[in-house]
């Protein structure tokens, strides 16, 4: 993602010798609607700062490749990493796995999965063209989706399981200029029916008559879980939440490895605060190597 891409700018112009490791570069920023508040852009698309962020590195050497890391190891001061291609070792690591999109484990999910269940309105709004859809969630994310969908489908649910969402208040006042946008509040959903595709979801208050709701397609935005399955083998401290603890040099309990981005404990979860840390950690490493090799 752009922590690790912001990273890479900064390590490469340490004169480290810096190897990006991803399944899929830019993580799920990509999936991100035209991004509003990255300083010194009033308005891009995520995949073109993603593109701007990873060309800036690779100008400087970084390189980059689309591989799937499997395994971490520390030995002594050397790290091996194990992709799905290759094995490489280093004297430092960056972790920023970043997040992955928390399930609602209802019943349906699974078997209604790309059958009307998504997890991304810029992937899947076009095919809900003159349709009914509903977006699970109440944060930005929700409300940014739901904006999305409306230029798409006919009518939009947003349905929240609290009071009021709690998006920025300039996203809140245009859904609610929006007459396609209708909010749930209050309620749960606790069943996806269907036949081939999604039809309907069972509610866990009535609305209006019923607590059955007609729907085409389910976007479920309920946030997200700190993706750190490659940490356990190296001791890495978590919190309760399951995010890497760091300090504010973004270093971790182990010497050697460094985290940033959505996976560490940081409280906002925002991308110019994901670079901010990754170029923090590229300095901290390069620190670090400097102290090993003395």
């Amino acid at each position: 993602g752009v922590s690790g891409l912001g990273a890479a700018v900064y390590s490469a112009r340490f004169n480290m010798k810096t190897l990006i490791l991803a399944a899929q570069p830019g993580g799920l920023f990509i999936a991100e609607h035209p991004v509003e508040n990255y300083p010194g852009f009033k308005k891009i698309i995520a995949v073109d700062l993603v593109k701007n962020i990873r060309e800036h590195a690779e100008e400087f050497g970084a390189e980059l490749k689309e591989e799937t890391v499997k395994e971490i190891k520390k030995d002594n001061n050397l790290f091996s990493i194990k992709t799905n291609k290759s094995l490489y070792q280093a004297k430092s690591v960056l972790i920023a796995t970043g997040s992955e999109r928390r399930k609602l484990n209802a019943p349906g999910e699974k078997e209604f999965l790309g059958k009307g269940v998504s997890y991304c309105a810029s992937c899947d709004g076009a095919f809900f063209q003159d349709k009914i859809v509903g977006v699970i969630g109440g944060g930005d994310s929700a409300a940014k989706e739901a904006l999305l969908l409306a230029k798409y489908a006919k009518k939009v649910y947003i349905i929240y399981r609290k009071d009021a969402i709690r998006a920025e208040p300039v996203l809140i006042d245009e859904i609610s200029k929006n007459s396609k946008i209708e909010i749930i509040n209050n309620a749960d959903v606790i069943e996806i029916k269907g036949d081939l595709f999604v039809e309907s979801v069972k509610l866990s208050r009535k609305f209006g008559d019923s607590d059955e709701l007609k729907l085409n397609g389910l976007f479920i935005e309920i946030g997200h879980v700190p993706a750190t399955a490659l940490v356990k083998n190296l001791e890495v401290q978590l919190n309760e939440r399951g995010e890497i603890v760091v300090d504010k040099e973004s270093k971790t309990n182990v010497p050697g490895v460094f985290a940033a981005g959505d996976i560490t404990n940081n409280g906002w979860k925002q991308a110019i605060i994901a670079v901010s840390q990754g170029c923090y950690a590229a300095f901290s490493a390069f620190r670090y190597i400097n102290s090993i090799d003395k």
